[in-house]
């Protein structure tokens, strides 16, 4: 489970860009029950890390990338919209990207600790 949309920065992006994963979540997960949440999880993390090569990424074990997000598998949802693309989700109350907390008590901490990621073909 991925996303094509990419940040340039425009005022109006596609609004998957914030939603995708919330999205999936609410509407496949919990609503439709069309995946378990560990499926669901699995196809957002250790799955595409390993599909793009990128390493020490997708789990939760020492040594790798401590990129964790904890939500509500009930108050989860995609708020993001054509009109208001840039609206976060609802439901994700703590971020930590390479480690350092990006949204603390649902509240985004301006950080910027993530970087572009280059997958290898082995």
């Amino acid at each position: 489970i991925a996303s094509d949309s990419l940040h340039d920065r425009a005022r109006k992006p596609h609004p998957r860009l914030y939603g995708t994963f919330p999205h999936v979540l609410a509407k496949y997960v919990r609503e439709r029950k069309l995946l378990t949440l560990e499926e669901a999880i699995r196809k957002m993390t250790s799955f595409p890390a390993r599909r793009f090569g990128l390493g020490k990424r997708g789990l939760i074990a020492p040594g790798y990338a401590a990129d964790l997000v904890v939500f509500d598998p009930e108050g989860i949802s995609d708020k993001a919209t054509y009109e208001d693309p840039k609206r976060f989700p609802e439901g994700i109350s703590h971020v930590l990207v390479n480690g350092t907390q990006a949204i603390v008590a649902g509240v985004h901490r301006g950080t910027r600790t993530g970087r572009v990621l280059e997958g290898s073909s082995s």
